[in-house]
């Protein structure tokens, strides 16, 4: 890890059995959707927005926030939070590497997503021949 590099996807590869929940708990898993629920929706948006500057990981780089508060805001009968766990980047194999090493961060803002958004369902997108991540 660099020098000035704070994790946060990975902030628990290598230190925790990625197939078991209590050790995600254990490591303050959990905490953040705790919180968030605690937040009124459009007050976690503008913090996930202004605050935390949290992007997207893909090439864009997209506000997060920008791209919550347009879903939040539209009229829908039914909201979806779409995580696409593909590997856009020949060789990167980052998204692989999360939900290998460290699923339930995944899992933790992926409901954080629909919890702001107001979306009751939520895919996770990941390529067919990751068995061992789909597992």
């Amino acid at each position: 890890m660099a020098a000035k590099e704070t994790r946060v996807a990975l902030r628990n590869a290598g230190l925790i059995d990625p197939e078991s929940i209590d050790a995600y708990i254990a490591r303050g898993g959990y905490e953040a959707l705790k919180k968030a629920r605690e937040t009124d929706p459009d007050a976690l948006i503008k913090e996930i927005e202004s605050a935390s500057k949290l992007r997207g990981r893909g090439g864009a780089g997209f506000n997060t926030g920008l791209k919550w508060s347009g879903a939040r805001a539209s009229e829908a009968d039914r909201k979806y939070v779409v995580c696409n766990g593909d590997e856009g980047e020949p060789g990167t194999f980052k998204d692989r590497y999360i939900l290998e090493n460290d699923p339930h961060t995944v899992l933790e803002g992926v409901l954080i997503a629909c919890y702001a958004i107001d979306a009751k369902d939520a895919i996770i997108y990941v390529r067919g021949e990751y068995e061992h991540q789909i597992a």
